[in-house]
């Protein structure tokens, strides 16, 4: 999802438990950085929520914290 060329956030890539291990993933994500490099423009900021960072290292995604930190706000607010 994003604004279609500032700004772009990858969610929710998630392969069934019985198919992981098959390069499924990456698959998935090779496709959506070639959909994020073909639309981005200069200084594009790209970002996402996992639990598992060294997947998406290899795709020159690297941890914001610190400096920064990753914030949320489910609904409906507690």
């Amino acid at each position: 999802i994003g604004d279609g060329g500032c700004f772009f956030q990858v969610v929710d890539i998630a392969v069934l438990p019985e198919h992981q291990g098959k390069g499924l993933g990456r698959m998935i994500m090779q496709e959506v950085m070639v959909f994020i490099e073909a639309n981005a423009l200069p200084g594009t900021y790209v970002s996402l929520i996992t639990t598992d960072p060294d997947f998406y290292k290899r795709f020159g995604f690297k941890l914001t914290s610190p400096p920064d930190d990753g914030m949320c706000l489910r609904f409906p607010a507690s």
